[in-house]
């Protein structure tokens, strides 16, 4: 399943969710996208007005989510009978969905589509879906549309035997990855990690507060080889996921 989130700001811990879109599609051995089996669009009314730039991104307006609420157990029957759960930015959603639902996603993980895939624009740290879906017509910023505008991306064959950007992204998110996290390195190395896409952590979720990144597990001891030679404390090892 594909899922998609629409928010009042970008700080899982003071901002709320206030759309999420979800959808269910069948797939083949070969990676071939088949028949959509489940879709789900539901507003929710958050505890403060949305801000305006929210409204002027998304077209999503106090009015319409007055009284509005997410059907969770129909959005959680959906997400229990998936094998695997995409989120273009799955950096952005995961907090947000483990916040709002804790068991299901966190028990499933979120392959993130942003970077699991060898499509240029998906090589920007920040590539936009509008932007990473090329020609294909999108209205954007709604949740469900964006949903549907990355499942039409991922069902496009490519050019290596006909194989499709969904294909890569389930073979990327069977591999076993590993999350290291940067502690005790020095100031001055802030944009070297950035550069390489770590992320900051302020420690408030339980986990070290410091710079961290998610590598392939084939791909960790190049890295901390590479930040061996950058004199960066502290690289830590700490935990593998499946996606």
């Amino acid at each position: 399943m594909i899922i998609d989130t629409e928010t009042t700001g970008l700080n899982h811990r003071k901002d709320e969710i206030i759309e999420i879109g979800a959808i269910a599609f069948k797939f083949d051995d070969a990676g071939r996208i088949g028949d959509v089996t489940g879709v789900y669009g539901g507003l929710q009314q958050p505890s403060i007005p949305i801000p305006p730039e929210v409204t002027r991104l998304t077209g999503i307006t106090d009015e319409m989510v007055v009284g509005q609420m997410i059907d969770l157990p129909q959005l959680r029957s959906i997400i229990e009978a998936a094998d695997l759960i995409i989120a273009h930015n799955a950096g952005f959603d995961r907090p947000f969905c483990e916040a709002f639902f804790p068991s299901s996603p966190a028990r499933l993980g979120l392959a993130q589509s942003l970077k699991s895939t060898g499509r240029p624009a998906a090589r920007r740290h920040q590539a936009r879906l509008p932007d990473w879906a090329g020609g294909l017509f999108h209205e954007g910023h709604r949740a469900v549309d964006d949903c549907f505008a990355l499942l039409e991306v991922l069902a496009q064959e490519g050019r290596e035997q006909g194989r499709t950007p969904f294909a890569e992204l389930y073979e990327t998110s069977q591999r076993s990855r590993v999350r290291i996290f940067a502690e005790n390195s020095p100031f001055d190395m802030k944009d070297h990690l950035k550069a390489r896409g770590y992320r900051w952590s302020d420690g408030s979720d339980g986990r070290p507060k410091s710079w961290w990144t998610e590598v392939a597990e084939e791909a960790l001891d190049d890295e901390l080889r590479i930040c061996a030679r950058k004199s960066i404390a502290g690289m830590k090892q700490i935990h593998r996921s499946s996606t």
